[in-house]
């Protein structure tokens, strides 16, 4: 057993998450989800990872994205924003993370 693949794992089943908890808040595009999700060692993602499920999302009713120009002549981004189906898809989320912290708490309390 690795410890590395472990946390793989545990990665991958949360960037969706974490990604959706960001689109709640505003809008964002790509590098700037991707920047935010470094700042947490254990949210690092590529953008390989990244633009792939960004893409899902968006194509499962998810999500939404936009080209928007930016100030200083730079190339439009795109950004993406949740679409209602999102916010449901999301607060469903929420509640088996909650169920799942707890449990795992209450079973780290029973050592």
């Amino acid at each position: 057993m690795n410890i590395e693949d472990w946390r793989s794992q545990l990665r991958r089943g949360t960037l969706e998450y974490c990604i959706l908890l960001m689109l709640h808040r505003r809008p964002c595009y790509g590098y700037e989800i991707l920047q935010r999700l470094g700042r947490c060692a254990v949210t690092t993602a590529t953008e390989s990872t990244v633009y792939p499920l960004l893409r899902r999302l968006q194509k499962d009713g998810c999500l939404t994205a936009s080209w928007q120009d930016t100030a200083k002549g730079l190339p439009p981004r795109k950004y993406y924003a949740l679409t209602p189906a999102g916010e449901e898809y999301l607060q469903a989320m929420r509640a088996d993370w909650a169920s799942l912290l707890d449990a795992v708490a209450r079973l780290n309390k029973e050592e």
